[in-house]
């Protein structure tokens, strides 16, 4: 469950990337992630540990050194064990930043659910501060997380496995490289088990930027696609056998792009910038 934040106190922002996040020569995303870290303050860790290669971390270590962070660290997890370790968690307690690089997100849950880092992760982030990642960095972040799932434009029963995230919120379901691999069926899917939450389909190099006030601001070259099933009249989920096509009623869909937002709590969408832009 997401920590508790103190009285007087804000949580920090989460940031979920949908993954392939410019790294080049528009590095909006990572700018900003760096800047609601602390800016040229900034002191931040990348957890590597959802990848294989080697050169992960500390490709972002370098790209966040050059992106002005005073501080930049890679921790990586092998074992359940790393988790425990004193010195890692202070290091952690140091930071104002923490950032999942991609990979294979049920790496980072196996390894790091339940343990003293998983705790002190969410802790931090409602002590205020910023918690983000990219593709399953960002997959992880909510307490809901899609560990895999069938491509598809449909909701399909039994298409979708989900497993316990990190638990930054409860607010919403993330599913990254979205329009590019054409997972919106996943996403309906897993809102067909869980109403309560709001879907988060983020397209690559799109990243929402998730203020402690709940509202969600689209950044990036895609689109954020919001499901809300909050008022949902009817879903055959529970009628259906698996592999079947399940019947909703009443979804409601937003397509954001840069400078728009949703209120995570409200639950209504905004044009936000654009609409100024327009007039």
């Amino acid at each position: 469950m997401p920590s508790k934040v103190p009285a007087g106190q804000m949580r920090g922002w989460i940031v979920p990337i949908g993954g392939a996040e410019n790294k080049e020569n528009d590095r909006r995303i990572l700018e900003r992630f760096v800047r609601v870290s602390g800016g040229d303050a900034a002191d931040i860790v990348v957890i590597p540990t959802a990848s294989r290669l080697h050169e992960t971390g500390s490709r972002y270590e370098q790209l966040f050194r050059d992106l002005g962070a005073a501080r930049v660290a890679v921790m990586d997890f092998d074992t359940r064990r790393d988790c425990q370790e004193e010195g890692r968690l202070r290091r952690l307690e140091d930071a104002t930043g923490i950032f999942f690089t991609g990979g294979n997100q049920l790496r980072l849950t196996t390894l790091l659910g339940g343990t003293p880092v998983a705790k002190l992760i969410r802790s931090r982030n409602a002590h205020g501060v910023t918690v983000g990642g990219t593709s399953a960095g960002a997959s992880i972040l909510s307490e809901h997380m899609i560990a895999f799932g069938d491509d598809g434009a449909s909701a399909i029963s039994g298409s979708v496995r989900l497993a316990p995230g990190l638990g930054l919120t409860n607010r919403f379901v993330i599913d990254q490289h979205f329009r590019q691999r054409d997972r919106l069926g996943r996403l309906l899917t897993a809102l067909a088990y869980n109403p309560f939450a709001v879907g988060v389909g983020l397209d690559e190099d799109t990243a929402a930027f998730i203020g402690p006030d709940n509202l969600l601001e689209v950044e990036g070259s895609g689109a954020v696609t919001v499901v809300d099933a909050a008022e949902v009249s009817f879903s055959s989920m529970d009628l259906v056998d698996e592999g079947q096509p399940v019947c909703m009623l009443g979804l409601k869909l937003h397509l954001l792009v840069a400078g728009a937002t949703f209120n995570l709590h409200t639950r209504v969408a905004s044009a936000g910038a654009l609409r100024a832009r327009k007039e």
